[in-house]
């Protein structure tokens, strides 16, 4: 296999350094619901591991929350909540919004509230070697101490400073040195540090929360386009000054952007359809075959019409695993076998999803030529069946209705329930309960935690 690599800017073999392939990809900060263009970047890196475990490799799959953040104390006071309340009700509804998409739930969700202690001894040891320093409060990274900064988004420190904007700071050594903790402000959330009163910068977070569960050398680290420059340029220069070991990650994979309105879709600027809005009129399927008839280096424009035409698309997949595979046991059988060899090596090509869906489409008009000619299919369709969960599709009859796909996500906010309700912040965890009644879900308290099941269980 495969895959391109933002470094290098080269499609560089997939060789993970052991049995386990450490994946981070960079969450989502949670001050309002997740948009369409958050939906596309997590369908094309949930099928990135659904591929690898089809290959056989086991994946360990991170990803952050970015719970406290100036976008989140903004909303917070304008909506007149706390941050912490605001946080626990969008990650909940996120969570339920990926379960949704058919989206597998990372293995491991930290957030900065809860990796404070490590994201400052990061900083100390960033200190420590020079690579840091404390101005009034403030602690600042010094990138020219870095020699390979602006390695991954291919520029210079000159070429970064030509016509960029950059507000004069007395406080920096150097006007693109970027902060990893911030003095407090009042009324705001803050930590105690050895500068002070305080809160972690954006960029430092990933960092601390990488290498803590997965160390200091990644197989993937993914995310946007739009995270190359500045998050994980400086996530790059944090850690591997920190760590004294690179490459950082053996393959940064970058998602092409959702445009809407001829611009990103985006949350600052108002331009944004909602995962919910957006499965409110259209299925799974046909949100997941709307993305992945792109490859996911390309921008992608959305647009009602192209996911209706996808829609019929996965009916289409739908019909044909419907069709009785019963008939003649002597007869000649529709043979899968080229359609898998497409699928694959489309897959091992850089994740090529177009080109892995048009073999699977292909098979689909094989089979049903294969049945119209009195063929057996049924090999066939289970082969059918097996590429398209390869892609996340779960093409159910119409009238099947089931929470099922969902469960990881029902257990993930149970265990999130009990921590609260062990934290006794009664409020947020009843709030998880009502909104997990309302979609049909029923937790049962007990004195060995609490169990869940739906309503027709």
């Amino acid at each position: 296999m495969k895959l391109y690599d933002s470094l290098t800017g080269k499609n560089r073999d997939f060789v993970p350094q052991g049995d386990e392939v450490k994946m981070y990809v960079c969450g989502v900060t949670p001050y309002s619901s997740a948009h369409v263009g958050h939906a596309m970047s997590y369908v094309y890196f949930d099928t990135l591991r659904r591929y690898l475990e089809f290959l056989g490799y086991q994946v360990k799959h991170v990803q952050n929350f970015t719970d406290i953040d100036d976008k989140i104390i903004s909303a917070a006071g304008t909506q007149g909540t706390s941050p912490v309340m605001l946080v626990e009700e969008l990650v909940e509804e996120y969570l339920m919004d990926m379960a949704n998409l058919n989206v597998q739930p990372a293995h491991i969700y930290p957030r900065v509230t809860d990796e404070i202690s490590r994201i400052i001894e990061m900083i100390e040891g960033l200190v420590e070697k020079d690579f840091a320093y404390e101005s009034e409060g403030d602690v600042y990274y010094r990138v020219t101490k870095f020699k390979g900064y602006g390695k991954l988004s291919h520029r210079t420190l000159d070429g970064m400073m030509a016509g960029a904007r950059v507000e004069p700071n007395l406080q920096k050594d150097h006007a693109m040195d970027f902060t990893l903790w911030k003095a407090s402000k009042v009324g705001e959330p803050s930590w105690a540090s050895p500068w002070g009163e305080g809160r972690p910068g954006w960029h430092i977070e990933c960092s601390a929360m990488a290498v803590h569960y997965l160390g200091g050398h990644l197989d993937i680290h993914g995310g946007g386009q739009d995270l190359v420059f500045p998050h994980h340029e400086n996530e790059i220069a944090q850690t591997e000054a920190f760590t004294g070991e690179e490459p950082f990650a053996e393959h940064w994979v970058h998602n092409g952007l959702l445009q809407i309105d001829d611009g990103k879709m985006s949350k600052s600027f108002g331009k944004m359809v909602t995962v919910r809005e957006a499965l409110s009129k259209f299925s799974t399927d046909g949100m997941r075959l709307f993305f992945l008839n792109s490859h996911y280096h390309s921008p992608l424009a959305y647009s009602d019409e192209s996911i209706e035409g996808q829609q019929r698309a996965a009916q289409r997949l739908r019909t044909t695993l419907e069709i009785d595979a019963s008939g003649d046991a002597n007869a000649e059988a529709v043979d899968p076998e080229p359609f898998r060899k497409r699928f694959i090596a489309a897959m091992d090509d850089d994740l090529n999803t177009p080109q892995a869906l048009a073999s699977l489409f292909d098979l689909t008009r094989e089979i049903n030529r294969g049945h119209d000619d009195g063929k057996r299919i049924g090999a066939a369709q289970g082969t059918l069946r097996e590429l398209t969960g390869v892609l996340g599709l779960r093409l159910y009859p119409e009238d099947e209705k089931t929470t099922q796909p969902a469960s990881p996500f029902v257990e993930l906010l149970a265990e999130i329930r009990q921590e609260l309700r062990d934290a006794k912040q009664w409020e947020l965890a009843d709030r998880i309960r009502d909104r997990l009644q309302a979609l049909g879900v029923s937790l049962e308290d007990s004195a060995d935690g609490s169990k869940w099941r739906t309503r027709s269980t």
